[in-house]
């Protein structure tokens, strides 16, 4: 289930109830920090290969609420929603995620993420804290693994394009 052969992003389970995506990033904290924040640049890395976000909202401050729908090439939806609970700019993030589905049942996990300055970029951790280990499985099998690292493929073409002039900030 974890991925293999994949050189970008380690995943791991630090826990029974944790999984853990780590990537290395060329670019600066600052930067990877806005692009992970805005929903102007949300859209064009978040989700999987060949979906759209057509709604993307972020009250980014303690308390404030996020949504986002990402739709996949069939037209279905996939809404996304959660309150930050924690922001250190340009350090760290913490925030609440639910998948609204009712019919998975709208599973909620605790999301955080640490932008790390390294010598020529940023390591960023992405740490998803499920309730029981039970739900980790079960978002593991749901193939959340392969959309994240295609996600983080996205960010790093899109931070690319940015500090090269090829998006507006």
């Amino acid at each position: 289930m974890l991925s293999k052969g994949n050189a970008e992003v380690s995943v791991t389970l630090p826990s029974e109830t944790e999984i853990r995506f780590t990537r290395l990033f060329r670019h600066p904290r600052r930067v990877l920090f806005a692009v992970w924040t805005q929903p102007e640049h949300i859209r064009h890395w978040w989700g999987c290969n060949s979906s759209t976000i057509p709604v993307c909202e972020i009250d980014l401050r303690v308390g404030g609420s996020w949504k986002i729908i990402m739709r996949m090439p069939d037209g279905s939806d996939h809404p996304f929603h959660g309150v930050y609970r924690e922001i250190a700019p340009e350090e760290r993030l913490v925030y609440s995620e639910c998948y609204d589905e009712p019919r998975v049942g709208r599973p909620e996990w605790l999301t955080i993420v640490v932008f790390d300055v390294i010598e020529g970029g940023t390591r960023l951790t992405h740490t998803i804290r499920h309730p029981t280990r039970q739900a980790r499985d079960g978002h593991l099998q749901s193939g959340m693994e392969a959309g994240a690292i295609q996600s983080f493929r996205q960010l790093d073409e899109h931070l690319a394009r940015i500090l090269s002039g090829g998006v507006q900030r």
